[in-house]
């Protein structure tokens, strides 16, 4: 029965998806349309204030915290994961922006200013301020949580700035920590998943660059010269690993156009994936995904999706093979997209956001 009801689960999504043009191609690129909005809108709407199945990643320091989730989480308990309910709620403030005339905007807004409360963000705080919790969320919630908020800094709207006041101690802090992090980090961090450290640094610098947080950027600046500027011939043929939804390599060389000068950097990354260059290239094949309820193997279509943004920033900035680059792009979104609301919460909880990402980000 069960395998009945996914089944037919899956059926629906293809069929809706099938039907409804949630994408169109403007300059090479593929872009989400209005309909696409408000289709990927239902996923995070239907799991942001959703308490369990939850996972946790927190230190338990004493009994104090052995209570739900929600009490200690009061903002980002929804959505399976700490992370997962944060960039989710950075998706629906994308989506309000880009599309104002969503007709589910109203309820979009009203959860929103639900969780995203001063109150909340001062609870959410006393976590990362104990000692015991200083590295949760490293790196990969504290950048999207600075994602969010660089989303609201950007959006001309009376919601948007009473949510970036509310949640301004929280990126403040992260800011912070992550200046103390990088002076002590020895050496990168090269993985498929969350502790990425390339992803982490690109979009922890979009913030930074935007709210003009010179300390920040230095830092990462720093880092990023210190760690990847010399660089060669990344393995990209050994990419992916069964459980990445995230590139090594992809996410090394999105980070660093944004550090180097313009020669400079296509010049780098010439040399670091020559591959990606060469006519007809076999790098990046499209990744498989084998079963769609396991949490895990699920990534792979996360990586789908995420590859083909640092593509297209690739291909914007790298100067040479350019259309290839982004028509590679374009066969991973085409791969991923049917999968995004696949029936099962293992991705359906969290894929949504790629997708938006993926078709909305601006370089």
């Amino acid at each position: 029965m069960k395998l009945l009801s996914l089944l037919t689960a899956c059926l629906m999504a293809a069929n809706v998806y099938a039907q409804t043009p949630l994408y169109e191609e403007k300059n090479g690129q593929l872009r989400l349309t209005t309909e696409g909005a408000m289709h990927f809108a239902q996923l995070p709407l239907k799991c942001m204030q959703h308490e369990f199945p939850y996972k946790t990643g927190i230190v338990f320091p004493d009994s104090s915290l052995i209570r739900p989730p929600k009490t200690y989480h009061p903002a980002f308990y929804g959505c399976f994961d700490w992370h997962s309910s944060v960039h989710g709620h950075w998706m629906l403030i994308r989506l309000l922006k880009t599309f104002p005339d969503l007709p589910n905007a109203t309820l979009i807004r009203k959860k929103l200013s639900e969780n995203l409360s001063a109150d909340n963000i001062r609870t959410e705080l006393q976590i990362f301020r104990g000692k015991d919790n200083k590295g949760f969320e490293r790196i990969y919630g504290w950048s999207w949580l600075l994602q969010l908020q660089s989303e609201l800094m950007t959006w001309n709207d009376p919601l948007a700035r009473e949510l970036r006041h509310n949640i301004a101690p929280l990126a403040w802090f992260f800011s912070k920590a992550y200046q103390d992090f990088l002076k002590k980090i020895a050496y990168p961090i090269r993985v498929g998943e969350h502790t990425n450290l390339a992803f982490g640094l690109r979009l922890a610098w979009d913030y930074a660059a935007l709210s003009n947080d010179t300390s920040l950027q230095s830092s990462i600046r720093d880092a990023a010269m210190r760690f990847y500027a010399k660089d060669r011939d990344c393995p990209a043929t050994w990419e992916p690993g069964g459980y990445d939804f995230l590139s090594p390599c992809l996410e090394e060389a999105d980070l660093m156009w944004r550090i180097l000068p313009a020669a400079g950097y296509q010049r780098w990354v010439k040399a670091f994936l020559p591959g990606l260059f060469e006519k007809d290239s076999q790098l990046f094949r499209i990744a498989t995904v084998n079963d769609r309820t396991d949490g895990k193997l699920v990534h792979l279509d996360g990586l789908n999706l995420s590859r083909a943004w640092c593509l297209y920033g690739i291909a914007r900035h790298a100067g040479a093979n350019s259309n290839a680059i982004r028509e590679m792009a374009n066969r991973h979104l085409h791969a991923a997209l049917p999968h995004v609301a696949s029936g099962d919460y293992a991705g359906e909880h969290w894929l949504a956001t790629f997708a938006v990402y993926a078709l909305t980000v601006e370089y």
